[in-house]
């Protein structure tokens, strides 16, 4: 079978990577194109580019799949099946149509839950205590294609989306085996999503100012789910920290909303709903992140201090 791998982050290459140990037939690799990183701005390969050109695969960066050169280009290397994982683009209906196997994506949710671009820090964000990966045979719609296997993973409770996302990305390449063992032994139907759907949209920078105003469970959540990038923040003395790690406290608080409760264990914050927050990881402005200890040492902060 000759398959074509879409897929930029390094979410994708564990995929990629299960695809070539299979022996699978893989003709090319689509992946978005070079973007500027860095201080330089130098121009820098997805890791999808960089684990394909290491394994000496055809790597093609189109900016849009809309013009027909795509099309074209696929037509020449003749897929029986295209592999899509966290590509990053929408693939058009004349693309899809193309492989007579179909195209199957790896997609890091329960579908129909949390369809759209940003799975797994919304799964956290919205206090789930179980997601997964799902494989499913791509229609027109963004994630509504019907369900070909799936796994589940349980979320702990204070597992942050980087953490999440490095127990996803080798399941998802696990799930892709087990997907085309299937298939070919003519075990695996595909069966359309039931049940609600949820939508989980591209993060912005809007998500990340911290309300502490909201119950604790939520703004553990959205520490959770925002770490660690784009990072939820406060401000300290005006300038901007990012909490990347943080806990729930056992203790109730009757300080108002986003005082300072305490410092033992690091940067304990009254909530809405009567009880706190303890931030154990944090980034302050142009540093690396640290221990909240390590930076109380040298930014001591009095308890009923007012966050915002």
């Amino acid at each position: 079978m000759r398959i074509v791998f879409m897929g930029t982050p390094d979410f994708a290459v564990p995929s990629l990577l299960r695809l070539l140990a299979d022996g699978e037939n893989v003709v090319g690799v689509f992946t978005q194109p070079d973007k500027p990183k860095g201080r330089g701005y130098a121009l820098a390969p997805s890791p999808v580019k960089q684990a394909a050109l290491a394994h000496g695969l055809p790597v093609y960066q189109p900016k849009t799949l809309r013009d027909g050169e795509a099309l074209s280009l696929l037509q020449t290397l003749a897929a029986d099946a295209l592999v899509v994982v966290a590509y990053g683009k929408i693939l058009p209906p004349e693309i899809l149509s193309l492989p007579r196997f179909g195209c199957i994506n790896i997609h890091a949710s329960l579908l129909p839950k949390y369809r759209g671009a940003a799975p797994i820090q919304w799964a956290i964000m919205c206090g789930e205590t179980q997601t997964g990966v799902t494989a499913q045979r791509m229609n027109e719609g963004i994630d509504t294609g019907d369900i070909l296997l799936y796994k589940a993973v349980e979320i702990g409770d204070t597992m942050t989306a980087g953490e999440l996302h490095d127990v996803l990305s080798p399941l998802g390449a696990e799930v892709l085996h087990e997907t085309f063992a299937g298939l070919r032994a003519g075990t695996l139907q595909p069966v359309p999503q039931t049940g609600e759907s949820s939508y989980a949209p591209l993060l912005t920078k809007d998500l990340c100012p911290l309300d502490f105003s909201a119950p604790a469970k939520a703004v553990h959540d959205r520490i959770r789910g925002l770490s660690p990038y784009p990072g939820a923040v406060f401000r300290l003395h005006g300038k901007r920290v990012k909490a990347l790690q943080s806990v729930l406290c056992p203790e109730a608080s009757d300080l108002p909303a986003g005082c300072v409760a305490s410092v033992k264990g690091g940067i304990c914050v009254a909530c809405g709903d009567g009880r706190a927050v303890c931030i154990t990881q944090v980034q302050p402005e142009g540093k690396k992140p640290m221990p909240a200890a390590a930076f109380l040492a040298g930014h001591p902060i009095a308890a009923g201090l007012q966050l915002t």
